[in-house]
């Protein structure tokens, strides 16, 4: 089994302690090797790291796990690099959330203008992993989990030689959410995704072998007006009904905007706001676990519970130990394997992989009538990672005005300028002016 060196960038995170103890899960597929997790914050880092050393020793795999605050000493020699972190931590996704309320625009994590300042955070410090990549472990590979995960992924791809693999559950997670709404098996269902990160639709979608759609169909004139099916399930068995492919859940931005947009308006926090009163409960558990002998945590009280980050996970171990898996990867679109698609973008796509990379299986064209609104997020992913790695103000607005969920111009540029402002802690001096 592989044994490699590993860095953890985002280990003294939330997650991480839940990450963890997923790769420690995997442990006999790593056995041998050696974690370093790397945060600015030492407190909590040496919390998961005292966790993670009890449950390494538990497992018995040889692997062992280190803390440090330089990243660059942790980066130093580093086969593969895991980052997931959040500049600005909640505080600053509740910006993301609430300020573009104000303006008319929907307020989310990665999806808008939240979305957009997300990722101009995220790639400024992807830019400083990078550098010390390049110094200190030039043969390093990032197995990224930092939002928005398709924007990094392609500012990496577009201006350092560094290889990166982002990941993103969602096309296993989307499917059965339109399949339960229906009554129906996910089990019994093939279905693939395609297109670019939390913007992807189903090209293939059977049931039993046969066409899923005629099934969906009969299952919305019954469910449409079943007061039992949650909103988010009925707009995406209605939107996969309507688009006759099935799709992301982050698709009700797009296509239930107004209603969505009047729901957050009404609601007295945002979804960050909600989290950041969970956070202290999470870190009271963690610090409970780091003090024992025997660690155990409760997934109910461990943020995204005790198998975080496992694509990523998998997705390295079947580099590493050159399995050949079929696992979904956000990867530049190599020889334009996905059509209509260029061959730089980086595209969320299913992937054979192995000890030589991900390699993107045949592709399917999506279906015309879902292809335009892709290829508009695909165009704007370009233009927010260019913006993020080298522009100025000009360039982020464009970029910004370029998201389909940004109306106009007048609009645009006062948001950026208020979100510019309230994030200029976690940016460059280029994009504030």
């Amino acid at each position: 089994m592989a044994r490699i060196k590993m860095a953890y960038i985002g280990g003294g995170s939330s997650r991480a302690a839940g990450t963890m103890a997923s790769f420690l899960w995997h442990g006999p597929e790593f056995a041998g090797s050696e974690v370093v997790l790397i945060d600015k914050d030492p407190e909590r880092l040496e919390i998961v790291r005292r966790i993670a050393e009890k449950l390494a020793a538990q497992g018995g795999d040889g692997i062992t796990v280190t803390a440090t605050t330089d990243q660059r000493a942790g980066l130093t020699d580093v086969d593969a690099v895991l980052t997931s972190f959040r500049p600005g931590n909640f505080d600053a996704r509740a910006l993301d959330e609430r300020i573009p309320i104000k303006h008319g625009v929907i307020g989310q994590e990665t999806q808008g203008p939240g979305g957009f300042f997300m990722a101009l955070r995220s790639i400024n410090d992807m830019r400083g992993i990078t550098d010390d990549l390049q110094a200190v472990a030039p043969n390093a590979v990032i197995f990224n989990y930092t939002n928005p995960v398709n924007i990094v992924s392609q500012a990496v791809a577009d201006y350092t030689p560094i290889p990166i693999y982002s990941m993103c559950e969602g096309p296993l997670v989307f499917p059965p959410v339109v399949l339960r709404a229906a009554g129906l098996d996910p089990e019994r269902a093939r279905v693939t995704m395609a297109g670019v990160n939390h913007n992807c639709w189903s090209y293939e979608h059977l049931y039993d072998g046969k066409d899923v759609m005629p099934l969906l169909e009969a299952a919305w004139e019954e469910r449409k007006d079943d007061p039992t099916l949650d909103d988010n399930s009925k707009r995406a068995l209605h939107l996969a009904v309507v688009m006759q492919s099935i799709p992301s859940d982050y698709f009700n931005y797009y296509y239930f905007r107004n209603e969505v947009f009047r729901a957050q308006q009404a609601a007295p926090r945002t979804r960050s706001e909600v989290i950041m009163n969970e956070v202290p409960g999470y870190w009271d558990h963690y610090r409970e676990q780091a003090e024992s002998s025997h660690p155990e945590l409760d997934p109910a009280r461990s943020r995204g519970g005790i198998h975080e980050l496992e694509l990523a996970i998998d997705v390295m171990s079947a580099y590493y130990n050159d399995t050949g898996a079929r696992l979904p990867v956000n990867l530049p679109n190599a020889e334009r394997a996905l059509p209509g698609f260029d061959a730089e973008t980086v595209v969320e796509v299913y992937c054979t992989v192995n000890r030589k990379g991900c390699h993107i299986e045949p592709q399917q064209p999506l279906p015309l009538a879902v292809r335009g609104i892709t290829r508009q997020l695909a165009d704007y992913q370009m233009l927010a990672a260019k913006a993020a790695w080298e522009g100025n103000r000009a360039d982020a607005i464009r970029a910004l005005i370029a998201n389909p969920l940004v109306p106009d111009l007048a609009v645009a540029e006062p948001l950026y300028d208020e979100m510019a402002a309230a994030h200029s802690a976690y940016l460059p001096e280029r994009l504030l002016r």
